[in-house]
């Protein structure tokens, strides 16, 4: 029992290291681990919640602190594609779950493919300033075209909900093409909606008695350590470095769950 604690307990901090680099989350990956170590459903999901909101909330303090933290945009972002997202999950049982599993893929891939495109960084101001949000940081100013991204952020709400993809498979790709942001600031503007919507859904499982201390506590000290390397470790990578990684873990999720219908079928 304890050494596959142990080895639990490595694989998800190296884990946290990654998926904080890239501004993923990683929580469906922590819930997979816990289950293949023979830990409840439940229990599972609410430690891999636990876990999942302290690396992101170590992360964020890393990314704040560099003041690569863009607030308005991550409360625009978070309350659309967190009301799209529930409507997403309830309107999912429309679609079979091999619909839903190829839907997975399509999304998955193409944000993967997408985050490579190269971004200008020109920011100066648009003659037409109707439906434009302009967003200062101290650095810089991001004109954000709401008639582009308040669509995208719906459709990405809802089709992470309907098809269970981590929200930041999503978001970071959605800040750097339709906000402009530049990669480490997306990192880190995503570690904050991650870290939000994490721990309002451990409460969630808390309430119902799913929540044990003796796991989730020492996970979650890992993973707290984790997060600051992760946080720390983006900062210093290069952009174009970020976005491969990013891509690559993207695409490889996207064959995982490839090879999985084929073998199913």
């Amino acid at each position: 029992m304890v050494i596959k604690f142990i080895i639990v307990a490595i694989v998800i901090f190296m884990l946290a290291i990654f998926m904080t680099m890239v501004g993923k989350g990683g929580g469906n990956f922590y819930v997979l681990i816990l289950v293949i170590a023979d830990v409840a459903m439940h229990e599972a999901a609410a430690t891999g919640q636990f876990i999942l909101s302290a690396a992101s909330f170590s992360a964020l303090f890393v990314f704040q602190k560099n003041k690569k933290v863009v607030w308005p945009i991550a409360v625009l972002i978070g309350i659309s594609t967190s009301l799209a997202a529930f409507l997403g999950g309830y309107f999912s049982h429309i679609f079979s779950g091999n619909i839903l599993k190829i839907i997975f893929i399509f999304l998955i891939f193409s944000t993967g493919i997408l985050i490579l495109i190269p971004i200008s960084s020109d920011n100066r101001q648009p003659k037409i300033n109707i439906g434009i949000w302009t967003v200062s940081t101290v650095k810089n100013k991001y004109s954000i075209n709401l008639w582009i991204v308040l669509p995208l952020t719906v459709l990405i709400g809802f089709a992470s909900g309907m098809s269970g993809v981590s929200g930041g498979s999503f978001l970071v790709p959605l800040m750097v093409l339709a906000c402009g942001l530049p990669m480490h600031i997306a990192v880190g503007t995503a570690s904050t909606l991650i870290a939000a919507t994490a721990f309002m859904g451990f409460i969630g499982h808390a309430i119902q008695g799913d929540f044990n201390p003796t796991l989730a506590l020492p996970l979650a000290g890992i993973t707290i350590i984790g997060g600051i390397i992760g946080g720390k470790w983006a900062l210093s990578a290069q952009p174009r470095n970020l976005k491969q990684l990013f891509a690559l873990s993207n695409i490889a999720a996207a064959l995982f769950m490839f090879i999985h219908i084929i073998q199913k079928n």
